[in-house]
């Protein structure tokens, strides 16, 4: 299957996070996978880089940042659907946090600006 147009590289020390649909929503829901310590890291997060799959396989680049007054933010880079729908870069609030199974469940908010 022939693949959409994604953004970024993703770097190579980024964590992966799995999203269930192929863009974000207030809502939505990704597991950050591959963290050494997800309880400590959903009670205390701190910045990441992130490499966001979709559920159409689509990756983009992603980082969640900690500081600024508006709590944790994370900031999407752009990217093409696999449909082809082209995904403007963006930033959304972190709503939670929370540790399952070895992973961390992010769920956003609304939209941030950053």
């Amino acid at each position: 299957m022939d693949q959409a147009t994604t953004g970024p590289a993703t770097p190579e020390n980024a964590f992966l996070a799995v999203c269930a649909h192929t863009h974000l929503f207030p809502g939505a829901r990704c597991r950050i996978r591959g963290l050494p310590d997800p309880d400590a890291f959903a009670a205390a997060p701190r910045p990441v880089e992130l490499a966001l799959r979709f559920a159409d396989d689509v990756l983009t680049e992603a980082e969640l940042r900690t500081e600024g007054p508006t709590g944790t933010v994370l900031r999407v880079a752009p990217y093409t659907t696999g449909a082809g729908t082209t995904i403007d870069e963006r930033s959304w609030l972190v709503r939670e946090l929370d540790p399952s199974d070895g992973e961390v469940v992010l769920v956003l908010g609304g939209s941030a600006s950053t």
